[in-house]
């Protein structure tokens, strides 16, 4: 009970920290559904012309609906967007490379050939990957996904010195943090934010669930050292208002 009791606390003192507008969400792999969380239950989409199916548009669609409730989810819900298959371990590049979404990006030079290969993704295959506001998981999930601004932004990288900003494709940065234990952040990119509908000023950075406490702290560290100086700054400008 400590353990399921620390993590949800991290979540909200970062979430406190940063302002966030959404709560964390929490994303966890594995073979079996934890008690309790239903299984996400829209209807799977008529298949497109090569036969890509899947209950939203692309996997990252599934972050924006986590912060609304938990949910749990199969290989098959996620068979609409080929990349992100791919990233999150539930295809190899040999089985999405005829599809038709990839041969647009390819056509388009979004990415070339020799990209595609170097784009990290999670090891192994998931039968189950589940979703939800991290407040509401009963254990620490594997990745702790953020949806933050540019002055947020800002707060982590001074905070998080080794924080890796990454680009196209947005969902990679969870096999960094699965996979590799690093944090990273994401510019975002056309794909994804044509898919979730992500503001324009919106980027999102995936923490390790194992490294959440150290995040959280160093978070709260720098954000509290902000505050003295842009109150110093707020003060210190007051000089130049005009005088009335």
């Amino acid at each position: 009970m400590a353990a399921m009791t620390d993590h949800r606390s991290q979540a909200d003192s970062l979430s406190k920290a940063l302002h966030l507008a959404v709560a964390p969400i929490g994303i966890s792999f594995g073979n079996q559904a934890p008690a309790g969380v239903p299984a996400f239950a829209e209807p799977m989409a008529e298949p497109a012309s090569d036969g890509r199916a899947g209950r939203v548009a692309a996997g990252c669609v599934f972050w924006v609906r986590a912060a609304e409730k938990s949910f749990t989810t199969v290989p098959e819900d996620h068979g609409n967007c080929s990349v992100g298959r791919f990233t999150h371990g539930l295809a190899s590049l040999e089985e999405v490379a005829g599809n038709d979404d990839v041969a647009a990006l390819l056509g388009s030079g979004w990415v070339t050939p020799e990209a595609v290969g170097t784009i990290p993704s999670i090891s192994e295959r998931s039968d189950v990957i589940t979703y939800g506001p991290v407040a509401e998981a009963a254990t620490v999930p594997d990745v702790v996904l953020l949806r933050v601004n540019g002055r947020q932004m800002m707060v982590l990288s001074d905070a998080l010195p080794g924080l890796k900003i990454e680009g196209k494709p947005q969902c990679h940065i969870v096999a960094l943090a699965k996979e590799h234990g690093e944090v990273a952040a994401s510019v975002g990119c056309a794909l994804s934010r044509a898919r979730t509908g992500m503001r324009p000023d919106e980027m999102t950075v995936a923490v390790p669930g194992s490294r959440l406490s150290e995040v959280t702290d160093a978070v709260e560290q720098t954000a509290a050292i902000d505050t003295v100086v842009a109150k110093y700054a707020a003060d210190d400008a007051r000089r130049f208002a005009p005088a009335s």
